[in-house]
């Protein structure tokens, strides 16, 4: 049965989506992202915690919000929206450009995070061996629109491209971001680098990868893996960048073990 997201505002006019009752979990979507990318995982996980799923500021429920050009900009939003909603100790999920966001957000509030989930994501933001450069993504923008880039790259996020299942989810996400949000995303992404802090985040982790993601190649991965004090590694094969999309029972079961092994409480 699925579990009734509701649309907020915070009163900022950051718009996020919850549901549930329990620990907070929150999830942070990527670049070009939005929280209805995480509506599986609503249902999955509501009936044992509080899922808080936020609009970064320029893409989708929150594109009228001015950008962030910096990935500590988009974690001071975060840091605000979680007081705001009165929240201590947190889960935090982020995934692609969110999982630069969250590790800031760790690393400068580390006594809030109770465990953290670094899904299909690096500790450099210029992201050596994407399947683009980054300058490539910022003329396609320039050139083509938001709405045509986000079909073009997000093809590249699954294994079956555009004929995946959960393409359209992403295409429609995607194309709902201001072209300067997109614009100043890549720059933010560009600019960081949380390689000096991998040894701050001393919260348990987990790292989450697909095999066959083209966006944060295995170099990145293994770096965040063996420079984390306390990281367990979880790679679903098969899978490319959106690997909650692409194979989500899979996804869900190596989230919930470790889940599982906070008790579930924060």
């Amino acid at each position: 049965m699925a579990a009734r997201s509701d649309a907020l505002t915070s009163r900022t006019g950051l718009s996020y989506r919850r549901a549930g009752r329990g620990a907070p979990l929150v999830l942070v979507h990527g670049y070009l992202g939005g929280a209805g990318q995480w509506q599986g995982e609503i249902d999955r996980f509501a009936d044992r915690f509080d899922v808080i799923a936020p609009d970064l500021p320029g893409f989708a429920g929150s594109a009228a919000l001015p950008p962030a050009n910096r990935i500590a900009d988009f974690a001071a939003t975060l840091v605000a929206l979680l007081d705001e909603l009165g929240l201590g100790r947190i889960t935090l999920l982020g995934h692609s450009m969110g999982g630069m966001i969250v590790q800031e957000l760790a690393a400068t509030h580390p006594a809030r995070i109770a465990r953290l989930v670094l899904y299909g994501t690096g500790p450099l933001g210029a992201m050596p061996d994407r399947f683009e450069l980054l300058e490539t993504s910022r003329a396609s923008i320039c050139r083509d629109g938001v709405a045509r880039t986000i079909r073009r790259i997000g093809a590249t996020w699954f294994r079956e491209g555009k004929a995946a299942s959960g393409f359209e989810i992403v295409a429609t996400l995607g194309a709902q971001a201001s072209e300067p949000a997109a614009l100043a995303g890549l720059d933010a992404m560009d600019l960081w680098d949380g390689r000096g802090a991998l040894d701050r985040l001393t919260m348990p982790t987990l790292v989450l990868w697909g095999d066959r993601d083209k966006s944060y190649r295995w170099p990145q991965v293994e770096t965040l893996w063996q420079g984390l004090p306390d990281a367990a590694l979880a790679v679903i094969p098969g899978t490319a960048h959106a690997v909650h999309l692409e194979k989500p029972a899979l996804f869900h079961a190596m989230l919930e073990d470790f889940l599982d092994q906070g008790g579930g409480a924060g």
